[in-house]
């Protein structure tokens, strides 16, 4: 779930960087979002 969560944020955060500069703080925060919820998958691994 967290996975899936954290491609859908780094999809938007890439499409977000081609198509508009004006929203740039709201993609950025995106991305910092997908990153944190992909280290958190890393860290708590699968059980």
């Amino acid at each position: 779930m967290l996975s899936t969560i954290a491609i859908i944020l780094i999809v938007l955060w890439l499409l977000g960087m081609v198509t508009a500069h004006t929203i740039g703080g709201f993609i950025h925060i995106l991305l910092v979002i997908a990153v944190i919820m992909f280290l958190l998958r890393v860290i708590k691994g699968n059980r």
